[in-house]
């Protein structure tokens, strides 16, 4: 991971529209909003797959839950269309309320009624058809959504307080599919959780939601829980989506070097590149698509970077440290050989300190020179950015 910088985030280029098609459920065209004098959409884009799984990641301040309280109808768009299965429900003159638009909408907090049961929650959701049908029904039902969410029919006479941070959000979730929802939106349900909790939690709602076969959004600063939860990731920042596209496109060739950076953690190094080639200090590594040909800058992921039994390139380690599972290494690489032996110095390199991760703790020690070979390709990034 590169050391913090005072540099100056570049603007996100703006990520391609994607483009409607029969299958979407969700279509953003265009969308601006402001508060204010402030811009915080700027003209956003995105297309959703009925019964898709989309997150929506970036830093604090991005955007991210405006565009969602645009999507459930809590906020109209300054310009542009929101489309629902086809229909616009905000824009261009149109307006659906939020109780019309079959959106069910989970918040960080649950949001549960605390002087209501777990019951009384979970139906406070049912529509008045099922509400109708009795207290018979009613119960049959929330038995039914508590089922659904992994939750026992026994906890319906249980109050809010009595139940742990990962069982409320399941309650919350239950109430919202109580509503038979179309489109679920899930505003970092998960972020107040403890880590283990956050995680079971995660995989939980993610298996009741593809289940039930419902459309999902969910909006999040957690770069691990956007790439584990969804098959699409749309990363915000600045008010633009930078980058659309499923989880592993976007890590292994992000679009720009702040988005790689913020997905994870990113080895970035000055390289000379010649057609797909690109040398630097860790010897000459191929490129997917380069950008441009002479000096850039290339990004690798700590796990591409191994450690080798022999070999040309080495770096001394400058210390480590022990995470149970994996140990991160921070080496100073030197200076090739064929960076230092060439005489217009056109390759740059040598000296960086970078981070790799090794599952053997005892491996590296400070002052012990490792030798290292590169796996995969790498991304390569305009060195204007």
């Amino acid at each position: 991971m590169t050391a913090p910088s005072t540099r100056r985030l570049p603007e996100p280029r703006v990520a391609p529209s994607v483009a409607a098609t029969t299958n979407s459920h969700l279509q953003i065209t265009d969308v601006t909003k402001n508060f204010g004098s402030q811009a915080v959409l700027r003209g956003v884009n995105l297309s959703v797959a009925k019964g898709g799984t989309t997150a929506i990641v970036g830093p604090s301040g991005s955007g991210k839950t405006t565009l969602l309280r645009l999507i459930a109808g809590f906020e109209h768009p300054d310009t542009g269309t929101i489309s629902l299965n086809g229909t616009t429900v905000a824009g261009d003159g149109a307006w659906l309320p939020a109780h019309k638009r079959q959106i069910g909408y989970v918040a960080q907090d649950g949001a549960l009624f605390p002087h209501l049961t777990v019951g009384q929650n979970v139906a406070f959701g049912l529509n008045a058809a099922k509400r109708e049908g009795g207290r018979r029904a009613v119960n049959a039902r929330v038995a039914e959504l508590l089922e659904m969410v992994s939750l026992d029919a026994s906890m319906a006479k249980r109050r809010p307080h009595q139940l742990s941070g990962g069982q409320q959000q399941r309650v919350a979730l239950a109430r919202a599919l109580a509503r038979e929802p179309e489109l679920m939106l899930l505003d970092e349900p998960f972020s107040a959780l403890d880590a283990g909790l956050r995680v079971a939690t995660r995989r939980a709602v993610a298996k009741v939601l593809a289940e039930a076969g419902v459309t999902t959004i969910l909006v999040t600063h957690d770069q691990a829980e956007a790439l584990s939860f969804a098959d699409q990731v749309a990363v915000m920042r600045g008010g633009k989506l930078a980058q659309i596209g499923n989880p592993f496109v976007v890590y292994t060739r992000p679009a720009d070097r702040a988005t790689a950076e913020f997905l994870g953690d990113a080895v970035i190094l000055d390289a000379w590149l010649e057609g797909t080639l690109a040398t630097c200090s860790l010897g000459a590594i191929p490129v997917r698509r380069p950008p441009a040909q002479g000096r850039v800058q290339l990004m690798l992921r700590p796990e591409q970077i191994r450690i080798a039994e022999d070999g040309p390139i080495r770096g001394v380690v400058v210390d480590t440290d022990y995470f149970g599972p994996e140990t991160t290494v921070r080496l100073k690489l030197n200076v090739p050989k064929e960076v230092a032996e060439h005489a217009d110095h056109r390759y740059p390199g040598g000296g960086e300190v970078i981070t790799i991760r090794h599952w053997n703790a005892s491996i590296a020690r400070p002052g012990m020179e490792l030798c290292l070979r590169v796996v995969g390709e790498a991304v390569a990034f305009p060195t204007d950015e």
